[in-house]
């Protein structure tokens, strides 16, 4: 591994000092390989819509009848003790809980009719998460690459010096990290850039802080710029790439490489992370909390340049207790994710941001007596019926999309597979779908396995 000493050796708070991380190898600290999307863009194979994407993952399986598919006529062992409510548009309902997005309802589309068939935690968030069946709870590894990643690869970031592709805190799946939000055999190099992995998994009551990526705090300090460690790094630098041309090495550490370094060292994706500066009242608009102070930083992001975000609200695997715990979940979800989409829409970003709202399946329709300790009524694993918010980045919002049958079981109208939702994303971005990429094995994959962009969205 080519290394480039300059500056301090004091290490991070991870324990990587700066020394060590300015390497070729950990070039992939944001999230991608820069070195790799530059030659892309140089040859033309790269370009770039403008649109990006926050994906607000629900880890655990939330319920459809408590968010976008209420069954009010239901018996009240299906319906459940919430009502329905009238959105912004007329004849459309949600969730009572969901009071913040029913405001935004004609710019959002509700999604009623997924469905993977399985109950199986990881079988189910891998197939939402990349478009396929593979990984299963007896077979664990991750099979396909992920949705954020493939976009990461194909699109790079919007702007310089920032990462494709953010966990907020970390991207994970079923408490794996990347877990399903990985690249697989597309490289590690398109993993997520995780901003803080050592708190992460964060209920919305959680105490723990909201923090700045450690890695690009010890990268961008002002004690780089005083002592002229960053221009002497630079320097090097130069002095390497004409060092490598005599040599005839250019493999090893190309042009590329060097202005990968230099964005890196620009600073731009520590500011991009930073919400100390935001007004206390628009913190508190989206929620003084875990979930709503990272999908704040979303908008940070996007409006930087990131191109994909994944925002980990995790926690939603309660087989009891759907009266306090589930629906306590949904009202912090729905605060942030209405102040998100208010936010987008005064900044003139929603249009070139899709939001997406899902997690890795719904919950039984009928409810339980509770389970053993906790006898209180609760949902467990169902995956005949999964509900999708998609809102922004150019959708036809102000609609429902399928439909399940009078106790929300299973799909009656435009049965639809996770394909669909992802197909859709991809086209929003301007990706062709149908492309392949080399496995492991140097075959031919597919990105996806079936599903187009939903007709009535794009």
């Amino acid at each position: 591994m080519l290394q480039i000493h300059s500056g301090s050796s004091a290490s991070n708070c991870q324990g990587t000092t700066r020394r060590t991380a300015i390497k070729t190898g950990l070039l992939g600290l944001s999230g991608l390989t820069l070195a790799d999307l530059l030659r892309m863009r140089a040859d033309g194979s790269a370009t770039n819509t403008g649109k990006s994407v926050i994906l607000v993952w629900l880890d655990g399986g939330p319920s459809q009848l408590e968010s976008y598919d209420p069954k009010p006529e239901a018996p009240r062992e299906y319906r459940g003790p919430f009502g329905a409510m009238s959105t912004n548009v007329p004849g459309m309902f949600i969730s009572e809980l969901l009071q913040s997005e029913a405001k935004h309802a004609d710019k959002m589309a509700f999604v009623r009719s997924v469905h993977h068939n399985t109950g199986d935690h990881f079988a189910g968030a891998h197939w939402m998460l990349t478009g396929r069946f593979g990984s299963t709870s007896i077979d664990l590894p991750q099979k396909y690459p992920s949705v954020g990643s493939y976009i990461s690869k194909i699109k790079g970031p919007k702007q310089p010096g920032l990462p494709a592709y953010v966990g907020l805190p970390a991207a994970h799946a079923v408490y794996i990290y990347p877990g399903y939000q990985g690249a697989a055999y597309l490289g590690s190099a398109y993993n997520p850039f995780d901003v803080d992995k050592a708190y992460s998994y964060l209920s919305h009551a959680s105490a723990n802080p909201t923090r700045k990526p450690q890695c690009l705090e010890s990268l961008t300090t002002p004690e780089l710029d005083r002592t002229g460690h960053r221009a002497s790094l630079l320097t090097s630098l130069d002095k390497l790439e004409r060092k490598v041309d005599a040599s005839r090495m250019m493999d090893s550490m190309d042009k590329y490489q060097q202005s990968a370094m230099s964005m890196i060292l620009s600073g731009r994706a520590k500011e991009a992370f930073n919400i100390e500066h935001e007004d206390p009242k628009l913190i508190d608009k989206y929620g003084d909390n875990p979930w709503g102070r990272y999908t704040l930083m979303a908008r940070r992001a996007v409006e930087a340049g990131v191109t994909f975000v994944t925002v980990d609200m995790p926690h939603w695997d309660n087989h009891s207790d759907v009266e306090k715990a589930h629906a306590n979940n949904f009202r912090a979800m729905d605060k942030a994710v209405g102040a998100l989409i208010d936010d987008l829409s005064v900044r003139n970003l929603l249009d070139d941001t899709l939001v997406v709202v899902m997690g890795e399946f719904g919950r039984t329709p009928r409810i339980n007596t509770g389970q053993p300790g906790i006898p209180i009524p609760g949902r467990d694993h169902w995956g005949d019926a999964i509900s999708v918010m998609l809102a922004g980045g150019g959708i036809k919002g102000g609609q429902v999309i399928g439909a399940t049958n009078s106790k929300a079981e299973f799909p009656v109208d435009r049965p639809l597979k996770p394909g669909h939702i992802l197909a859709t994303i991809y086209h929003q971005l301007g990706i062709d779908y149908t492309q392949t990429f080399p496995d492991h094995a140097g075959r031919p994959i597919p990105m996806l396995a079936e599903g187009e962009a939903i007709r009535e969205l794009v």
